[in-house]
């Protein structure tokens, strides 16, 4: 009986001990995670925006008939290069002959009575001394000539009328460029009087100019005061106007293989819309780009000064605001809070949030939270991705919206 009292306490202690053993194991310690990380540096980018326009031709002008009378013929073919004085129509020119043709005879009919009177004055100044005839009849022989000469100057007036509405007869192109479809049948009866009637009269044709192309867009006056005043602080540094550079972005979203320059900024503000006009000229030598078209074109205004290029996917974004996590001194995940509208080589343009050494987490973000340790190595990128200039709203619609 002895002997079984002292295996009783032993046995206890030996299963206190073993549950003792087991409340200090606890449950396995998760691994510290790992994160990819790049260290950012201040560096300058392309200040670029981009928005889009409207193609114009470089020169467009209207082919109207000056002079009335029934279209005879078309003398070129639709869609074609044209010259300068290239004749393109012609116009029935029997009435505007006629025309021609009874100033010419009123002329002549004017200018024998100019001589006859004339040879009369110049034979009765001859006979003055002489007492033949009076200084009265002199004088009116002198007042005959002056009216003669007024009305061959008259005439000659009408002649030239005549010569040019007949010439308006024949409709030529007042420019080098594409003459297109002809508005009017032959056989139609075209014109509005027997004048030079200018854009009053019947349209034939629009004959343009295309190996330069203008384009025309806007941009917000709120945004260019915004830049004049970062350029007064240096973080920006505009372009003159004749070295801002206009990319036109092809409907397959390609990019077209010459640049344009901006060579018109309007001096006021749209009341309505509250936006400037701008205008790019943009090379056309192939005509692949043709007035009408609406594009998209991103516009390089100059530089902006010490950002940060951050890749596309450190960059988050929650009702706060566009926000970045970094490795803190002491080995923990910090958030910091970033402006970051902008976009270049696919990556963010960050202009405020950061600081120079900063280790900005890029891969390995979904395994950490701010406030919890993490373990950093260099990122290294997948491959390489083509450089494409642009802003926020242009990368796969993403965009990071400053802080407020």
């Amino acid at each position: 009986m002895k002997s079984s009292f002292l295996h009783t306490p032993v046995l206890c202690l030996s299963l206190l001990a073993l549950a003792a053993c087991g409340k200090q194991q606890g449950p396995p310690k998760m691994p510290t995670p790992q994160v990819g990380v790049i260290t950012v540096q201040p560096e300058n980018a392309p200040l670029t925006k981009d928005t889009s326009g409207r193609l114009s031709p470089y020169y467009s002008a209207n082919v109207t008939a000056r002079v009335s009378g029934v279209l005879l013929k078309r003398n070129y073919t639709e869609g074609s290069a044209v010259k300068q004085g290239q004749l393109l129509f012609e116009i029935d020119p029997a009435y505007y002959q006629t025309q021609l043709n009874t100033a010419l005879s009123i002329l002549a009919q004017d200018q024998a009575t100019y001589t006859n009177a004339r040879v009369t004055a110049e034979r009765d100044h001859k006979l003055i001394p002489k007492g033949y005839v009076s200084q009265q009849q002199v004088d009116n022989d002198d007042a005959a000539v002056r009216t003669a000469a007024a009305k061959v100057q008259a005439d000659q007036a009408g002649v030239a009328s005549a010569r040019v509405n007949l010439g308006y007869t024949k409709v030529t192109s007042p420019i080098d460029g594409i003459a297109g479809q002809q508005q009017v049948t032959v056989g139609a009866t075209v014109g509005n009087g027997t004048s030079d009637v200018g854009s009053g009269g019947t349209l034939l044709t629009t004959v343009q100019q295309i190996d330069q192309l203008y384009v025309n867009f806007t941009t917000s006056a709120a945004d260019l005061s915004m830049l004049q005043q970062a350029q007064s602080k240096g973080s920006v540094a505009l372009s003159a106007q004749n070295k801002t550079t206009v990319q036109v972005i092809l409907p397959d979203g390609s990019k077209y293989d010459q640049l344009g320059t901006l060579d018109f900024s309007d001096v006021s503000v749209n009341a309505t819309t509250g936006a400037v006009n701008l205008r790019a000229l943009v090379p056309n030598p192939k005509h692949q780009l043709l007035p009408g078209m609406y594009i998209t074109l991103t516009v390089n205004l100059g530089q902006l000064n010490n950002v940060f290029l951050v890749p596309q996917q450190a960059l988050l974004r929650d009702s706060a605001g566009a926000y970045a996590l970094a490795m803190g001194p002491d080995g923990k995940v910090v958030r910091k809070d970033v402006s970051a509208s902008d976009s270049y080589n696919n990556k963010w343009i960050v202009t405020s949030g950061l600081s120079a050494g900063d280790q900005v987490i890029v891969s390995g973000l979904q395994g950490v939270k701010e406030g919890s340790p993490a373990q950093a190595s260099p990122w290294q990128p997948a491959q390489a991705t083509p450089a494409k200039a642009g802003s926020a709203s242009g990368q796969n619609g993403q965009s990071a919206s400053s802080k407020q």
